[in-house]
């Protein structure tokens, strides 16, 4: 597959690494090693696919450009946009011209993201009494000092999009109405603190942040059987994974775990995904519409407070 790779940005430097010798070439305004500096100057038999990863606001464009000329595309996350019926019509452009648009959220090729999945769908843990995740890091100065970045709801659609995919990931669908608990602006412009909850069942508690000055990430699954539990991403390792039996009526669960100090597999893994989805069809803008619904009505609700 010949990929071009469309912003050569932090995101687009990893993408394009992992892309290897199938990329073959790079789309950028600014950067000085870009072939080109618009999408339509790309002669179109020059490219199979195109991974994107530009900022939020020309996404819309680019991709019906890209889709309408039946290319495979790879979006970084979020795909929002202000009016619903843009996402809608990009997926029946994408069918139309049998092309795959599938956005990027790699945390679901977490080794222990995929092990709290299985349990989750096992049964292993029984009925599902609440999900808690908190997702921190430390970018809060790097967001402010960016001429685009610190601005809207800020971490909200940044790593809130992360959450709530990873939601949609294990649960299959969000269990309720998601509502703010806390939405602060500490250091930046935007927000860099923000905490959410949904009351249904499972109780679901999403907490995200720029001000952890270490990167962290931790999640607690709790159910009838038992409960599982995740501490760090691979990328920050080390990753944990613990899965803990209930012992009744009460005393000390019996425990299972996994740790990984290992190198970040998640960007190979999701490029073999769309690669497979492009040579088999798949991928859609189902996801898209629910986290770009979802972030969309929790932004307003918070910059109106």
């Amino acid at each position: 597959m010949r990929a071009l790779v469309v912003g050569h940005g932090i995101q687009g430097r990893k993408r394009r690494a992992v892309a290897g010798s199938e990329a073959v070439g790079i789309v950028d305004p600014v950067h000085p090693e870009a072939d080109w500096k618009r999408i339509e100057d790309v002669p179109i038999d020059r490219y199979d696919a195109a991974l994107v990863c530009t900022p939020d606001d020309p996404k819309v464009e680019l991709l019906t450009h890209l889709l309408g000329h039946g290319k495979h595309v790879l979006v970084e996350k979020p795909l929002f946009a202000e009016k619903e019926e843009d996402i809608v019509r990009l997926g029946e452009i994408a069918k139309r011209n049998r092309a795959v648009v599938y956005t990027a959220y790699n945390h679901r090729f977490e080794p222990h993201f995929v092990r709290m999945k299985d349990a989750i769908s096992s049964g292993a843990l029984g009925d599902i009494y609440l999900l808690r995740m908190f997702y921190g890091n430390g970018t809060a100065r790097d967001v402010r000092n960016s001429i685009w970045r610190d601005k809207g709801a800020g971490v909200l659609p940044d790593l809130g999009s992360h959450l709530i995919d990873t939601v949609l990931f294990w649960l299959g669908g969000l269990p309720g109405k998601l509502e703010i608990t806390a939405a602060n602006r500490f250091e930046n412009r935007a927000f860099d603190h923000v905490a959410l909850i949904a009351r249904g069942r499972p109780a679901v508690e999403l907490e995200m942040t720029l001000l952890s000055w270490r990167n962290h990430f931790t999640c607690d699954v709790y159910g009838e059987k038992g409960s599982a539990h995740i501490v760090c991403l691979c990328k920050w390792g080390p990753s944990s994974f613990t899965i803990r039996k209930r012992v009744l009526p009460s005393g000390r669960p019996s425990e299972d775990g996994v740790t990984l100090t290992q190198a970040d597999p998640t960007w190979a893994e999701e490029y073999a995904h769309f690669k497979r989805l492009c040579a088999e069809g798949g991928g859609g803008i189902e996801r898209d519409l629910v986290i770009n619904r979802e972030i969309a009505r929790l932004s307003r609700e918070a910059l109106a407070c």
